[in-house]
């Protein structure tokens, strides 16, 4: 009988070494593949730091064993002054590398969502991201108008109309959150912008990044100089034409291409 149960045990042996070297990528042997020692705070910190860098891409959720670490950091005085030292360097770029033209050419364009207004009270709800999107459950909540400000991109945002520049929204959202939108915008604080371009039915037939790309092409055509982007996602600011310069916003909950 013993001799019987061999090729069984010998079957599920290879079964359990299969799936140690399967996880192993996955934190559970808590070393790297150099040999390095790690900690999950070692390795969600690298995750969130490859999807800010760009390495790590298309993502639909952020892995389960991380949610907990991002949804710290999107709460943390850390995750503020990541943002806010991407706002500074905006400003200074504005006060030093900006020769504006003053003849209601010059642009700068902002994403919305994390960008100008914050989602996290959202994603909070729905695991920091570590739950698969449910785009009508988004869309709903964004009709409500209670989206918090960032308030570091408002002193951004304020300086340029102060400066003359022409302020140009261009956000995935669906043309249907139109007037939930600027209700938002203006309830926390945003107004005197010169353009707000949600996406059309059209528009919807691409991707976000070429949306936004075909929308600073018809900008440009159009004589603009489009001297900045801010967005919290690379598809905001990817692209040809796109700014002079770009800034990129911290931002590991979600991917949108």
């Amino acid at each position: 009988m013993a001799k019987s149960l061999l090729p069984i045990f010998l079957s599920l042996l290879i079964t359990a070494s299969a799936s140690a070297s399967a996880s192993d990528w996955n934190i559970l042997s808590q070393r790297s593949k150099n040999g390095l020692k790690i900690s999950l705070k070692n390795y969600c910190e690298s995750w969130r730091l490859n999807v800010e860098l760009h390495n790590i891409r298309f993502f639909q959720v952020v892995p389960e064993e991380c949610v907990s670490y991002i949804g710290k950091y999107v709460t943390s005085t850390q995750y503020k002054v990541d943002s806010e030292r991407t706002i500074e360097e905006c400003i200074v770029y504005l006060s030093k590398g900006c020769e504006l033209k003053g003849d209601g050419t010059d642009a700068w364009i902002f994403d919305i969502d994390d960008t100008l207004i914050s989602t996290v009270p959202y994603y909070k709800k729905n695991q920091y991201g570590g739950k698969k999107l449910n785009l009508t459950d988004l869309e709903a909540w964004m009709s409500k108008a209670n989206a918090p400000i960032l308030g570091h991109t408002l002193r951004l945002f304020n300086l340029l109309k102060a400066r003359g520049v022409d302020i140009i929204l261009i956000s995935a959202r669906r043309e249907g959150l139109r007037s939930a939108t600027i209700e938002n915008l203006v309830q926390v604080g945003y107004h005197g912008w010169t353009n707000l371009i949600l996406r059309s039915p059209e528009d919807e037939k691409k991707g976000v990044e070429q949306y936004k790309a075909d929308v600073r092409r018809r900008l440009v055509n159009g004589g603009y100089h489009i001297w900045g982007i801010v967005g919290d996602q690379y598809s905001s600011i990817q692209g040809s034409p796109s700014g002079r310069r770009t800034f990129k916003l911290p931002n590991p909950m979600y991917y949108v291409y």
